[in-house]
């Protein structure tokens, strides 16, 4: 199922076929650099099993996503919308692209399309992204979408975090 198109990507569920090439940026290090646990030793039965842990909430509209660039269906990465407080009202956005293709705007299409997709189609109050303090690109790309700072500290490994939110002025929840 499509959840949402931008200009250049479609975001859909996650097929089996998927399978591989979301292993093959799993596994690539410079992926999964800014990634919470960083791992990039990833098995096809360990993804599956993520997999199936976020997404049994498909029928709810979130959960984690196939990236696939729209002209040629080429898997790039994956957008997730996660249930990260205990509160389906407030959903932290996510994604994990290939490096192949950053710093071609396709992150920013990303964002923008969660978001929109969080507060048109699932009605949510918050979106909420957060990412180390080193990771730059996805700072400046948070405040390019509209979010703002609210939170900051450091993870129990010594990483500094930055947490973003922006609120739906038109949510009825």
């Amino acid at each position: 199922m499509i959840r949402f198109q931008t200009d250049r990507l479609i975001i859909r569920d996650i097929l089996t076929e998927d399978m591989d090439f979301l292993l093959e940026i799993y596994r690539r290090k410079e992926n999964m650099k800014f990634i919470s646990d960083g791992r990039y030793d990833w098995t096809k039965e360990q993804l599956a099993v993520k997999y199936e842990k976020y997404n049994e909430n498909y029928v709810s509209g979130f959960g984690v996503f196939t990236v696939c660039l729209k002209d040629i269906h080429t898997v790039i990465g994956e957008a997730g919308l996660f249930d990260s407080f205990g509160d389906t009202n407030k959903l932290e956005l996510g994604y994990i692209l290939d490096a192949a293709y950053w710093g071609q705007g396709f992150g920013k299409e990303i964002c923008h399309g969660l978001i929109q997709y969080c507060f048109n189609n699932l009605k949510i109050s918050t979106a909420i992204s957060r990412m180390y303090a080193e990771n730059e690109r996805s700072v400046k790309l948070s405040e390019k979408c509209g979010m703002k700072r609210v939170n900051e500290g450091e993870t129990s490994e010594g990483r500094m975090f930055y947490e973003y939110e922006i609120i739906n002025v038109k949510s009825k929840k």
